[in-house]
């Protein structure tokens, strides 16, 4: 089996390529090969299968083709521009997310053309597919209305990729995540990147900013369980399915005052002292268009699991980086 990782450089990339190594198989069938992609270099973990990583933009002209001609059987396509990023530049969030997915999925189609050809591809899509007004909890057929660039963009290849699935040129598998919650390492250009940092820095002996109020409630999952996806996506049954290919995956809905008491429970009262709140309109604005609260009903029954409680997620965290 054949695997190609775009963002394989970012946090869940290199997360996902570890299980893969570590695993060595994906549904049953060993790994022959893996592809890693992104627009720096993408670490290959000891002991992977052989991995070549390659340093592009895959939005670029041309590089879609050239990765598809191997022939994945897989396709992990994860990277992007966050949120925030792809908000402040209009031009650049399109061109990467919108143009350079597509340029995947065409890119497939027209290899299929050559020799019959219809790899899986597990697509990262987000809850920000979803605007206001939301009821108390988001339902499976709740209508995607983004109010962000970057959740329109996001929308727009969830389309794509049912109705490429749809003409039979992949089997596509869309994933919405739930904010990943809590990244290792700094914080990005993500809007909900805060999430994250008023746990991490905190945990870690360092001061954290809270731009948002101790009521705004929001949907969580680790990074460990967003690997999980992942492979879940690659080796279940589409079939279910049937048209709608993107799912909300299973998580835990909390407020960021629940985050920070159960960093008290964790860590203690001096954790809970080095948040700092400050104000930031354009990442409170920008919070104020995500729900709170999914079913995530068809993700659960296909397999999906994530966290029950923010103490697990937290616990995670602990377990993969602090020890």
């Amino acid at each position: 089996m054949k695997i190609l990782v775009t963002g394989a450089a970012g946090m869940i990339g290199r997360k996902l390529v570890e299980r893969l190594s570590r695993d060595g198989t994906l549904g049953g069938k060993p790994i022959e090969s893996m592809t890693l992609v992104d627009v720096v270099d993408s670490p290959v973990p000891e002991g992977a299968p052989p991995s070549r990583p390659i340093v592009c933009d895959f939005a670029d002209k041309g590089v879609a083709e050239t990765l598809i001609a191997e022939r994945p059987d897989v396709i992990f396509h994860l990277a992007a521009i966050v949120s925030g990023d792809a908000e402040a530049n209009f031009e650049k969030g399109y061109r990467v997310n919108f143009n350079g997915s597509w340029s995947l999925l065409e890119a497939v189609r027209l290899e299929g053309q050559k020799e019959p050809y219809k790899p899986r591809f597990v697509f990262a899509s987000t809850l920000a597919v979803f605007g206001p007004p939301f009821p108390e909890s988001i339902p499976d057929d709740f209508a995607p209305t983004p109010s962000t660039s970057y959740g329109t963009q996001k929308a727009m290849i969830e389309l794509m990729l049912a109705d490429y699935s749809r003409k039979g040129f992949v089997d596509g598998v869309g994933v919405r995540l739930p904010t990943i919650c809590i990244r290792p390492g700094k914080p990005n250009k993500a809007a909900s990147s805060f999430f994250s940092g008023i746990l991490r820095e905190p945990l870690n002996g360092m001061e954290a900013n809270l731009p948002v109020g101790d009521d705004v409630r929001h949907w969580f999952a680790s990074p460990r369980a967003a690997v999980g996806f992942f492979i879940t996506a690659a080796t279940i049954d589409t079939a279910p399915l049937g048209v709608r290919r993107s799912m909300t995956m299973p998580g835990v809905s909390a407020t960021v005052g629940e985050e920070i008491e159960a960093l008290r429970k964790a860590a203690g009262d001096a954790a809970v002292a080095r948040i700092k709140r400050v104000d930031d309109p354009f990442v409170a604005q920008i919070v104020k268009g995500w729900a709170g609260r999914y079913d995530a009903k068809a993700a659960r029954d296909l397999g999906f699991t994530a966290e029950r409680n923010f103490g697990e997620i937290i616990k995670v965290y602990q377990e993969d980086e602090m020890a």
